[in-house]
């Protein structure tokens, strides 16, 4: 089999930058269970939330440091294949020298403006787009809040649960769905426009006909017509004068019987300068323009009077131009104003006309494609039921499964698929039914489970998705909460579970999961002198001096690697001191996390031998298959 060069993308590194309260933080993660703790307000979520702010979710308005004009976040992910397939598609290039040691950077910097918060977002130091940040958070991080049980109760998040379990048979038909359902509508929207021009066409009918009737008569072909005819009516309106004009115009130029004409003086001037090139050649060009200009002014005299000759009155075709001219004139106030634009309306009555009167698909059509592309939206729509059929049985299997470790040994869960009128996301409604008690009826998961038993069942569905999910770094933001005793324990279990096949991030206030960690984190609130802060900052008075200094209240996080260390923290979580009893609790809490570890690694290895005997024992049972087989063949 093919061993992949990326073995685990989890997040390597946090860095932070007057984000909220936190001035400058960064922080190293490991993989396993990587808990927070801390007192109620100490900042643990908003660590979490720069994590989610870095990969493009909603930061809040106030995000920036008040005081600080940006905010910088930045985290490293080691790459597996999910992420490196990311990069390649967006043509961002990995960071890191050899190609097992490689990883991607994410960063994010806010800036602060008088109403609101820009940010731009970078992977690698390529700037992303929201859309970009979007598919590569769903192949980095899955974060599971408290707030997200409540969401829980929503049957349209309820079917995004399921088809997500479903894997990607599920996901790619719910894509031939969507494709069907938008084939589908642009049938039903060309039938039901149809049906309304249907509705609408005696109305219209009569006024296209009437004005396709008198465009129609009124001929028009040419836009310049009414030009044309405008400088025709010009000449006959004027003939007379044009003759007049063009016989005097004739006798000045040609032939004059009162006086000389214009080619008579142009002939004696030719007469003249061909005696003086006699005697001087250099006057040939003066001889040859004059001779030019007799020949022009004979040949426009003979032209003019021929022009004259042929004129004549026609009153009936002056008539018949100024009545043209009076018809168009019309048609162009009724649809113009220009000739042109009334040509371009007759043409558009004649399409809408051909609309109405059968021109196209006709309504008979429109109706079979409909009904054709329906049949097919329906059959993808039952493929897409049959397959979610399948992921809730063994949803309702796993989960169940999940459940019962986490001291809900009578739980009951059913997937309810119930149709619905087909959409883009299918023809079924998703309904997750509930019932945490023996005698009591299922009903939907909103109106039945409690607070804690929300947060147990968030944490089960996670469990299940772990296995279908390419994401390998989930994050808990109390999910614990609400729990204690028994339930505490198994939600331990679990989170440790989790943390053999992915990263996992805590924020919790049980000690018992705290015990569990493989890395365990501080975080408190402490206040600095911050003599810059002016009077806008808190103050508090100096003990010694008497006077007052400029404070700020600063996140800080500290790794607990030493145990006397982590012993105190989990005696204060366990009762807010650490006194001897507390402290003797606290060591047996991290006695009984040893003891559950080892157990778990016994059992891991018990299973791994067992499979890879498994494995030899198949592929024993092949290669004698195989043997037979090449005896027989001839």
């Amino acid at each position: 089999s093919h061993t992949s060069p990326y073995l685990l993308a989890m997040l390597l590194s946090l860095r932070i930058e007057n984000f909220a309260l936190i001035d400058q933080l960064e922080l190293e993660f490991g993989n396993g269970l990587n808990v927070l703790t801390g007192e109620t307000g100490a900042g643990k979520s908003i660590i979490l939330d720069a994590i989610d702010a870095v990969l493009g979710g909603k930061v809040p308005g106030r995000a920036v440091r008040t005081g600080a004009e940006r905010a910088t976040l930045e985290a490293t992910f080691s790459l597996n294949d999910s992420l490196a397939a990311w990069l390649a598609e967006a043509e961002i290039e990995s960071l890191g020298d050899a190609e097992d040691e490689q990883w991607m950077v994410c960063s994010r910097e806010l800036t602060a403006t008088q109403n609101s918060t820009r940010s731009r977002s970078r992977v690698n130091g390529v700037v992303v787009n929201r859309q970009q940040m979007d598919r590569l958070r769903d192949r980095v991080v899955e974060i599971a809040a408290q707030g997200q049980a409540v969401q829980l109760g929503k049957p349209a998040l309820q079917r995004e649960w399921l088809d997500g379990f479903g894997g990607q048979p599920l996901l790619q038909q719910r894509q031939v769905v969507a494709h069907a359902f938008a084939e589908c509508q642009q049938a039903l929207e060309a039938l039901e426009q149809r049906r309304r021009m249907e509705a609408e066409r005696l109305q219209q009918l009569d006024l296209l006909e009437f004005q396709a009737r008198e465009l129609g008569q009124a001929d028009l072909s040419d836009a310049n017509e009414l030009q044309d005819l405008e400088q025709e009516r010009q000449r006959l309106s004027h003939v007379v004068e044009l003759q007049q004009q063009s016989y005097q115009l004739y006798q000045t130029l040609y032939e004059n019987e009162k006086g000389q004409a214009c080619a008579d003086l142009l002939g004696k001037a030719e007469t003249m300068l061909a005696s003086m090139v006699s005697y001087d050649p250099q006057l040939q060009p003066l001889l040859e323009m004059v001779t030019g200009a007799l020949t022009q002014v004979e040949e426009t005299g003979r032209q003019i009077n021929a022009y004259g000759e042929d004129l004549e009155t026609d009153p009936d075709r002056l008539q018949l131009v100024e009545s043209r001219i009076l018809d168009l004139k019309q048609i162009c106030r009724k649809y113009g104003p220009s000739l042109a634009d009334a040509i371009a309306c007759y043409q558009r009555v004649q399409a809408d006309l051909e609309a109405l009167t059968g021109g196209g698909q006709s309504l008979e059509d429109l109706e079979r494609i409909h009904q054709e592309r329906l049949a097919v939206l329906t059959d993808a729509c039952t493929q897409l039921t049959h397959l979610r059929e399948a992921a809730a049985q063994a949803l309702e299997a796993q989960l169940i499964a999940e459940l019962k470790p986490l001291a809900m040994e009578k739980v009951k869960f059913q997937v309810e698929i119930t149709p619905v009128p087909p959409s883009a996301s299918g023809a079924d409604r998703i309904l997750f039914l509930f019932s945490p008690n023996s005698g009591e009826p299922l009903q939907p998961l909103a109106e039945t489970a409690s607070g804690g038993e929300m947060s147990r069942f968030l944490l089960a569905l996670k469990a299940c998705f772990s296995q279908v999910d390419a994401v390998e770094t989930m994050i808990f933001d109390e999910i614990d909460v609400g729990v204690s005793g028994r339930v505490a324990q198994a939600i331990t279990e679990k989170l440790h579970h989790l943390s053999h096949s992915h990263q996992v991030l805590c924020v919790t206030h049980q000690p018992i999961v705290a015990a569990m960690a493989d890395r365990h984190y501080r975080v408190d609130k402490q206040e600095i002198a911050d003599p810059a802060s002016g009077g806008s900052s808190s103050r508090k008075r100096s003990a010694k001096a008497g006077k007052e200094e400029a404070v700020r209240t600063v996140v800080r996080v500290t790794v607990l690697g030493e145990e006397e260390r982590r012993l105190q923290e989990l005696a204060q979580l366990a009762s807010g001191d650490s006194a001897d009893e507390a402290m003797t609790f606290a060591e047996s809490l991290l006695n009984w996390a040893e003891e559950r570890r080892e157990s778990y690694q016994k059992q891991r290895s018990q299973l791994t031998k067992k499979a890879t005997a498994k494995g030899k024992g198949q592929k024993k049972a092949t290669i004698g298959h195989s043997k037979t087989t090449r005896k027989r063949a001839p």
